[in-house]
């Protein structure tokens, strides 16, 4: 079942890259007590959420934080190597957190989980932007179609803050 306004997180080890290595962290660590925006893509470098949906966030950021948020963070199937070079990458680093979930243990437990073999993706994240306080989901918002950025785009959710 998805996620979905008033669920809890389902418990889950993600990966941090950071400049030491590889940082383990649970989701229950990591939300705890704060208010976080989570972003989740289907991939890192995909040319719709390297081009078009991370952007907005990183330009945000601040806005954001002004209107009481803890942090952001971005989520997607992928391994900590790729997500610490998409955070140089992408402008993002020191201003969201990326977070691997190189195996999909958090995407398949919270019911997030799409099949994109048919493109040669396999089981990837979908598409999402939520507000999460303290481990439980405040607001979530989805796509209707791929390669959209409309709800999920950082401008709509600042505005609903």
């Amino acid at each position: 079942m998805t996620i979905a306004a008033g669920s809890r997180l389902p418990e889950a080890t993600l990966r941090i890259p950071t400049a030491e290595g590889m940082k383990p962290v649970t989701t229950s660590e990591f939300f705890a007590g704060k208010k976080i925006v989570l972003v989740g893509v289907p991939g890192a470098f995909t040319p719709t959420c390297h081009k078009t949906h991370l952007p907005g966030f990183v330009k945000d950021a601040e806005a954001f934080k002004a209107k009481g948020i803890d942090g952001i963070a971005v989520i997607a199937v992928n391994d900590h190597f790729v997500m610490g070079e998409w955070a140089k990458a992408s402008g993002g680093e020191g201003k969201i957190t990326f977070l691997a979930d190189g195996i999909a243990e958090f995407t398949k437990a919270a019911g997030l989980d799409i099949d994109l073999t048919a493109i040669g993706l396999g089981i990837r994240c979908k598409r999402f932007s939520a507000l999460i306080e303290n481990g439980t989901v405040s607001q979530i918002h989805f796509e209707d179609g791929p390669g959209k950025v409309e709800q999920t785009a950082a401008e709509y959710l600042v505005c609903r803050l």
